[in-house]
């Protein structure tokens, strides 16, 4: 007996997540998108957590590759 009960509860709430809509916060979505200046420590703290990402370690992956062609 408790199954109809359950299911119209999880139909309910499945409808509402489908059409809710929150407003969205462009000013912190461009601030999170946008590059850092240099000395921004948020900056930094990335580069420390992904330093293959960064544009310094992609130069030293070309050097190597090079390297590792001409030899």
């Amino acid at each position: 007996m408790g199954r109809g009960r359950q299911k119209a509860k999880h139909t309910k709430v499945a409808r509402d997540l489908k059409y809710f809509s929150p407003d969205t916060n462009y000013g912190a979505l461009q601030q999170e998108l946008s590059p850092g200046e240099p000395g921004d420590p948020r900056l930094e703290e990335d580069l420390e957590k992904w330093p293959e990402y960064s544009a310094f370690h992609a130069d030293e992956l070309d050097d190597e590759e090079d390297r590792s062609k001409s030899a």
